[in-house]
């Protein structure tokens, strides 16, 4: 935990930049880098009767460590995406309860 679920970006071009990425959000939340997964998805976007690109847009599953750690984790997020040279990129926390989290059936909570 943190999860990032990635969509209408290339899974080759997350690779190149998650080792970077995750040092810093795991600085971010103060937290192992081994805690972080990244999950590229393939999806396949349709308008207007054509398919079309999938826009840029990731879901960042967590637990809330408030707004201060979240536009910090949300700006670097978003810089190394830009980085990879798109030009614009989405993203959205989904917030996870401790008390409703569990780990091979045993909840996450003490």
């Amino acid at each position: 935990m943190p999860q990032l679920l990635v969509r209408g970006i290339d899974s080759e071009a997350m690779a190149r930049i998650s080792r970077s990425l995750v040092t810093e959000l795991a600085e971010i939340c103060e937290c192992g880098a081994d805690n972080f997964t990244i999950d590229c998805l393939a999806a396949q976007s349709v308008y207007d009767g054509e398919l079309v690109p999938t826009y840029p847009f990731i879901e960042v599953g967590w637990f809330e460590r408030g707004s201060l750690v979240r536009d910090r984790f949300a700006a670097a997020l978003t810089r190394h995406v830009l980085s990879l040279g798109i030009a614009e990129v989405e993203l959205a926390f989904k917030v996870y309860q401790e008390s409703a989290y569990y780990i091979n059936g045993k909840p996450c909570h003490s």
